[in-house]
């Protein structure tokens, strides 16, 4: 490693790790294509790079320098040009926009990577009022993973239960319950291929309203020293928790339909809900103005994706419900016949309608997977009206297009973000001030136990720094009309 470059582990969804030297200066988008590079993906669009604070993922803008999410010492350590080497500094490669249907995802790879994620956030799932999804997603889960159940392989604890079910689901069922059940419904599953039960497993997770969401804190106003308030972005919008005592209680469940308008004023977040008077508007505080500009590029970023995906699942779901229709069809007729002809004829028959079943389920597989590799151009009548740019409609290209491409589109960059400030260029060189304040890299090497399922904000976690104050420096506004 020479003297102007830096180590980073880049954590993945699957547990695995990256250790990855790149230079002081590098941006965002350096280290995200050489992280895809070193996985071989391709099709990266639905993930990004994140840096942890206070148990929240803050998503790194690919178009500015990583330097603005470490510490001073990024630079310092790298000058020094001493041979030791300290901790590295710790980035998370995550999904960063959830889609319900796998078949969105047309790299294999990123696929496999997107199902880690999900499986991940299934064991810290809590909807206890739906205890028998967790049972279905185990049995997806260990086919994807294992294949078809086999007696004479599948033998006693061929699985650990902490690997597929939350620890809450153990806690009340114990673990020799999941072990005599689990295998009945993974049996079921026989015959099912390992893509097609992660594609299952993507689709029934995300009926769980706790897995495919990003949680942020918000403070109901500016005094409040503990945050109280918690912003759930979801697949089709937005939901507003109060935390009382440890539990969070739904407050606002807001569609992206229902939203009329969102606006930052520095630390200040508003949100104006759709046909309702101003008077009405929802107002709660980031903490601080790089913060807010961050959560702000997400949400528009992911209103945006919701409204350009729209015409693609609503082909896919067209092409499942086509065919389970011409299965279900093929399987009456051939029920049918049975029941009509002699044995041998049952046989004979029998055998061609189930080889025409499986041709024609192939062939609707490609048709299906091809959609999911197809151009996407948002409904003009559903498109952003706003302050900031992102009215534009973004494509999802195909595999073997440019990453550079979609990066620039989905707006991971700043450069579709307008300001409502006097001056961009000053507030340019207000980004060079406020710094996000990242945990040194003592701390940060510790991020780790949060793939174990360590929070972050425990106890034993010290929290040296905190969220840099700006009151100081000039105000920016930053809005979009939904």
């Amino acid at each position: 490693m020479s003297k102007q470059e830096q180590s980073i582990c880049v954590l993945l969804p699957n547990k695995e790790q990256l250790n990855i030297a790149i230079g002081v200066k590098a941006t965002g988008h350096e280290l995200f294509s050489r992280v895809c590079d070193c996985l071989k993906i391709k099709d990266p669009h639905f993930f990004g790079l994140s840096v942890v604070k206070n148990n929240e993922h803050i998503f790194i803008d690919l178009e500015q320098k990583l330097s603005k999410y470490f510490p001073k010492e990024w630079k310092k350590e790298a000058s020094k040009g001493t041979g030791k080497c300290g901790p590295p500094f710790l980035v998370c490669f995550r999904v960063q926009y959830y889609v319900e249907n796998g078949r969105l995802i047309s790299d294999k790879t990123a696929r496999r990577h997107y199902y880690c994620q999900m499986k991940e956030q299934v064991l810290r799932s809590e909807c206890s009022h739906k205890e028998e999804v967790y049972f279905l997603l185990a049995a997806y889960a260990l086919q994807a993973d294992l294949g078809s159940y086999k007696n004479n392989v599948h033998l006693g604890k061929y699985f650990e239960p902490q690997g597929y079910f939350p620890q809450w689901i153990i806690a009340k069922r114990g673990c020799e319950y999941i072990l005599k059940h689990a295998p009945e419904i993974h049996s079921e599953q026989q015959g099912l291929t390992a893509r097609e039960a992660l594609l299952k497993f993507i689709r029934e997770s995300c009926l769980l309203e706790d897995v495919p969401v990003h949680y942020y804190r918000l403070h109901k106003d500016k005094k409040e020293e503990c945050a109280s308030i918690v912003l759930g972005l979801t697949l089709k919008g937005m939901h507003i928790y109060q935390e009382l005592n440890n539990m969070r209680q739904l407050l606002h469940d807001f569609p992206w339909s229902n939203i009329g308008r969102l606006t930052f004023l520095g630390k200040k977040f508003e949100i104006q809900p759709d046909g309702l008077p101003s008077a009405r508007k929802l107002v709660y505080y980031t903490g601080c103005a790089f913060r807010s500009r961050h959560l702000l590029q997400l949400l528009s970023n992911s209103h945006r994706l919701y409204l350009n995906i729209q015409p693609v699942l609503k082909q896919i779901r067209g092409a499942e419900e086509t065919q389970e229709k011409k299965l279900y069809r093929e399987s009456y007729i051939s029920d049918s016949l049975e029941m009509d002809l002699d044995p041998l004829d049952k046989r004979s028959h029998g055998s061609g309608s189930s080889q025409g079943s499986t041709c024609n389920y192939q062939l609707s597989r490609h048709s299906t997977s091809s959609h999911s590799s197809s151009g996407i151009e948002a409904d003009s009548r559903h498109r952003i009206s706003v302050e900031m740019a992102v009215d534009e409609p973004f494509s999802i290209e195909p595999a073997h297009k440019s990453m550079k491409s979609f990066s620039s589109v989905i707006s991971h960059g700043s450069s579709d973000i307008k300001m409502g400030s006097k001056d961009r260029a000053g507030d340019d060189s207000q980004d060079g001030e406020v710094e996000l304040a990242v945990d040194d890299p003592q701390e940060m090497f510790r991020l780790a136990e949060l793939i174990e399922g360590v929070s972050v904000d425990s106890p034993g976690f010290n929290q040296q720094f905190c969220w840099k104050d700006i009151d100081s420096q000039p105000v920016n506004t930053y809005e979009f009309v939904v």
